[in-house]
């Protein structure tokens, strides 16, 4: 395998295109292709047999574009289905969990908010991570029915997507936390909302930058790391509507935005 080949990327819909963003400011000459299975977004209220046979179709497809590594930024996706990815498909793959354990490590209140999506709350994954890491903290978890839909909608900065925010923030305000975990990754696009809505004490964390930084270990543990000199080239596809994820990643250069019936 070549270490020019570009390296994949699949979420349920535009939301990984957070962490797609971490990345690509890390590793600025690997090439890259995301798809954005917005037809099918939110995975996470689809049973988990559902989500994987996503994760199949999405991953077959990029293996079948030639890529060395790919990266799964939904947690949905991650928490139901990298298990059964890793077992069936010989390429690297880069997983994303809520990120519990700083939060819980750095919290002096003892109160933690998790807000994610019913399928990443549920998951087996998911209650190992909690149950290893928050024995001292009170876990207040939130599903955030509705955030998906109006971000692949391009509403993400909208006033419907405040008032939705003011209830699903509301007990979190009353529980008293200090930090508050994002565990889906289209949450990072209404992180300036969920500041102004929470106390100033509120610190809001997602797991994109680690993400990047794992995918930098595992592209050199494998001898993966692209080498050459000029940017990286990224092409991004959605299933449904394209001009949310060309307004998204619009700031990226040599990008292709386009349609693709996946």
């Amino acid at each position: 395998m070549s270490n020019l080949q570009p390296f994949g990327f699949f979420d349920s819909g535009v939301g990984g295109t957070s962490v797609w963003k971490e990345v690509v400011q890390l590793l600025p000459h690997e090439n890259t292709i995301y798809l954005a299975d917005s037809k099918h977004a939110p995975y996470g209220r689809k049973p988990k047999n559902d989500i994987t046979q996503l994760c199949v179709k999405n991953t077959e497809y990029l293996l079948s574009r030639g890529c060395k590594l790919i990266a799964v930024p939904c947690n949905t996706a991650t928490t139901n289905s990298i298990s059964y990815l890793r077992e069936h498909y010989d390429v690297p793959f880069i997983g994303i969990e809520p990120a519990i354990k700083p939060a819980a490590l750095n919290s002096t209140t003892g109160k933690v908010g998790i807000l994610a999506t019913q399928g990443t709350l549920s998951s087996e994954l998911f209650n190992r991570t909690q149950r290893a890491f928050t024995k001292d903290v009170n876990t207040i978890e939130i599903v955030g029915t509705g955030i998906v839909e109006l971000i692949e909608s391009g509403k993400k900065d909208s006033e419907e997507m405040r008032n939705l925010l003011v209830g699903i923030t509301e007990p979190f305000m009353i529980s008293g936390i200090d930090y508050l975990v994002l565990g889906c990754s289209h949450y990072p696009y209404i992180k300036d909302m969920l500041q102004e809505l929470l106390p100033s004490r509120v610190k809001i964390i997602d797991s994109g930058a680690a993400v990047a930084r794992q995918t930098l270990h595992i592209l050199k543990e494998f001898n993966l790391l692209n080498d050459q000199t000029s940017l990286g080239h990224h092409e991004l596809y959605s299933n449904l509507n394209t001009q949310v994820l060309d307004l998204l990643t619009v700031e990226v250069n040599d990008r292709k935005v386009d349609y693709l019936d996946f």
